[in-house]
């Protein structure tokens, strides 16, 4: 009978140890040259879900106090979709942005994504490389979450996602490096232990009217069929930063308007419609004022009056005569008459 010897060979990726075998002939049989020896080895590769988790990529989801329930749904489901993220509480709108650093720190994160509430009806995203930078902040509009879709879609949790770009991405500067800081984060690494193996949705970063719109799709098919499963939501770039949370000033949106100018602008234009419809009423009154003509007497006044006939006047002397009274019967002394008649006979 053959005996099987093996040993040890080089590493191959994943960090797992490839293994080699000889086969090797009975101990009647004569020994075989080197060569022979070399050409029955063969190598067998380690299983792939035993690879090694190189990427350590970890992704911190939190926002500032003062955010609604729509930001809090919006960041759970970021969570479901991104195995390597990690949550921590809310931070106080007091604090500089500067301390985030140092909470990435503690939780042993390198990106951030950091939700930020103002006047309870804006909302704010910073994507940021921790701690060296670069990092982005944009206004979020448009929210959509997973319950509010109510798609046919299920893909399952925590399997590791297609990323799908436009090619405005590769065009100009600023679109390349969001690229890379998006690649960074929603990616999911391989052999993560939160991860599964499988790649069945997309995330899709598409450029349109100078904003960032992003979709979540699950592959349903084979022949790539898709439906949309969500969360949705579009990003308006405001300004890149060279460091994290601040630093110097790498782009800045022209095209970008605040919140708070665009509910002015809102305001203005609905206050000089209303100026202007009262203009209009006040022209239209001083023109019915002035096209009117001053008539002193109205000429058809007197076109349906007819003359009524004369009758002649006459003058009685004499009293009229007086006219007969009719005498009223009395019904119940006659009922009594005929009454006592009939007792009679």
């Amino acid at each position: 009978m053959s005996t099987l010897k093996r040993k040890r060979g080089g590493r191959l990726a994943g960090g797992k140890k490839a293994k080699k075998v000889k086969t090797l002939a009975d101990a009647g049989e004569p020994a075989t040259d080197n060569q022979q020896e070399k050409k029955d080895e063969y190598t067998i590769p380690p299983p792939v879900s035993m690879g090694k988790w190189t990427n350590k990529e970890r992704v911190l989801i939190f926002s500032s106090r003062g955010t609604d329930f729509r930001t809090r749904h919006l960041m759970q489901d970021l969570r479901n979709i991104m195995p390597h993220s990690k949550s921590d509480t809310k931070m106080d709108r007091k604090d500089k942005l500067f301390v985030i650093n140092e909470v990435c720190e503690m939780k042993n994160c390198n990106k951030c994504l950091f939700f930020e509430a103002k006047k309870k009806q804006d909302l704010y995203m910073w994507i940021s490389n921790s701690p060296h930078g670069p990092s982005a902040k944009f206004l979020v509009q448009n929210i959509h979450t997973l319950a509010e879709l109510k798609m046919t879609g299920n893909c399952l949790k925590g399997s590791r996602p297609l990323l799908s770009f436009d090619p405005t991405f590769d065009k100009q500067p600023h679109y390349a490096l969001l690229k890379e800081l998006f690649i960074q984060t929603f990616s999911t690494p391989r052999y993560h232990p939160k991860s599964q193996p499988f790649v069945d949705h997309v995330f899709t970063f598409t450029v349109v009217d100078n904003r960032i719109w992003f979709r979540n799709y699950q592959i349903i098919e084979e022949d790539a069929a898709l439906v949309e499963i969500g969360p949705r939501f579009v990003l308006n770039l405001i300004k890149m930063f060279q460091g994290s949370f601040g630093g110097p000033t790498l782009y800045e949106n022209a095209h970008f308007k605040s919140p708070n100018m665009h509910r002015r602008e809102l305001r203005v234009a609905a206050a000089a419609r209303v100026r202007e419809r009262q203009m209009v009423k006040e022209l239209q009154r001083v023109k019915k004022a002035q096209l009117k003509p001053e008539i002193s007497s109205d000429v058809t006044e007197g076109v349906f009056d007819t003359p009524a006939p004369e009758k002649p006047v006459t003058i009685e002397t004499e009293p009229p005569e007086p006219k007969e009274k009719k005498k009223k019967k009395k019904k119940g002394k006659l009922f009594k008459r005929n009454r006592m008649q009939m007792g009679r006979r």
